[in-house]
């Protein structure tokens, strides 16, 4: 299952996975794009509004009901704003944007749990680099870097279940998000990986079966879990997650 792949990464994604033969569905807000996509791909439309608990678990239970299994998640939809902090805050701007980029994946993931859980399935989620730095697109950032953290604490959580989740983190990316301000970033020389590249990265990582990773995805480079820099203080690696619980781990264990 794919969401916001109507187009895009999404997009590119939904026709990769059904080149290999993968049964897919295809969850988008945007129905005549999603259904043209489908028909292309002999995929399944459903339409989608990400920021709707009700409508991920509607399409998930799509999903198992056409296809018996779920295996795959990549929840992908995401959006951008220009509002910011001062004058040019709009509230409105704001809850979309939150409720597109993280709310989605939190829906996404509550809703996908059962049947991934029952397959051992995997979610793929596309964040950002500028989840992972300072932006002048401050809700943007906000929001990507709250997925990281977000999957990068699911990571233990789920795996004890068997299921993995890791993050894309792509840096400029040719999608419709960036199209208004292509000339403009070509021109600086900056460099632009393609939705091919993004879904190149997204088959390498659900082969590797790591989990609670950030991927960063660049253009010039190859796809490799971000190494974060570690705090002097004890941690997650002192527990172990069991039943949607954690107990302290000691030496001898």
């Amino acid at each position: 299952m794919v969401t916001g792949g109507a187009s895009g990464i999404g997009a590119a994604a939904v026709r990769r996975f059904a080149g290999h033969g993968s049964r897919v569905v295809v969850a988008d807000v945007d129905t005549g794009r999603g259904e043209a996509l489908a028909a292309e791909t002999g995929a399944l439309f459903v339409r989608t509004d990400v920021t709707e608990l009700a409508d991920n678990e509607a399409a998930v239970a799509a999903a198992v009901e056409a296809y018996g299994r779920l295996d795959v998640v990549h929840l992908n939809a995401g959006t951008i704003s220009s509002t910011t902090i001062g004058k040019a805050f709009a509230p409105e701007r704001y809850r979309r944007l939150m409720g597109v980029n993280l709310d989605s994946v939190v829906f996404g993931v509550q809703a996908a749990y059962g049947p991934l859980k029952a397959s051992g399935g995997s979610v793929v989620v596309t964040a950002s680099a500028t989840g992972m730095r300072p932006s002048y697109e401050v809700f943007y950032a906000a929001s990507k870097h709250a997925v990281v953290g977000l999957v990068r604490s699911l990571g233990p959580v789920l795996e004890a279940d068997g299921i993995s989740i890791n993050a894309l983190c792509p840096g400029l990316v040719d999608t419709p998000l960036i199209a208004e301000r292509m000339d403009e970033l070509t021109r600086a020389g900056l460099p632009i990986a393609t939705s091919a590249d993004v879904v190149d990265a997204l088959e390498a990582v659900l082969a590797d079966r790591r989990t609670g990773q950030a991927w960063l995805v660049m253009a010039d480079r190859d796809v490799a879990p971000f190494a974060f820099a570690d705090l002097p203080v004890p941690h997650e690696k002192n527990l172990a997650f069991e039943n949607g619980g954690v107990r302290a781990v000691h030496q001898a264990d």
